[in-house]
């Protein structure tokens, strides 16, 4: 479970351990997703009148194309992240601040928004399958990781 209600949080602080599933409705349509579930760990604790923070940390596995050969590479990734969240009536300039949820059960935090932002920003777009690796030809498109392609010695070099 990644929201708590804020009754709950203003009472004590929370130890949160949980997953965010790559199906969750929190995730958009060309999102990079991780491969399985990204594994939440932390402590939420309230942080002043209609403020919250979060500081722990995720990790996950993510798939990316290597960026010479188009090959699929699976790498993990994760980080310590520190989220605060806070009323819309509380003024915070200058800060990177989370709304709280509103719902049926009444006001909660909602770490999923926020562990989603954070997991699109550490996912790296430039990734290698290996450090020599040679790409694809540029007259064929053959992998050349593979072997030498038929095209003109120039042609690939």
């Amino acid at each position: 479970m990644l929201s708590f209600p804020t009754q709950t949080i203003s009472a004590a602080a929370v130890q949160v351990q949980g997953d965010l599933d790559r199906d969750d409705q929190c995730w958009i349509e060309g999102d990079q997703r991780p491969v399985g579930s990204l594994r939440v760990t932390g402590r939420l604790s309230g942080a002043g009148q209609g403020r919250f923070y979060f500081s722990g940390k995720f990790a996950g596995r993510a798939t990316v194309e290597c960026r010479r050969c188009l090959q699929d590479v699976e790498l993990d990734v994760g980080a310590e992240s520190h989220f605060l969240f806070a009323d819309e009536d509380v003024e915070m300039e200058g800060e990177d601040v989370y709304p709280l949820a509103i719902g049926r059960a009444g006001t909660a935090v909602d770490l999923r928004p926020a562990l989603r932002e954070q997991w699109l920003l550490e996912v790296p777009a430039f990734v290698l399958c290996t450090p020599d690796c040679k790409g694809l030809c540029t007259t064929c498109g053959a992998n050349l990781n593979k072997g030498a392609c038929s095209c003109a010695p120039s042609a690939n070099e």
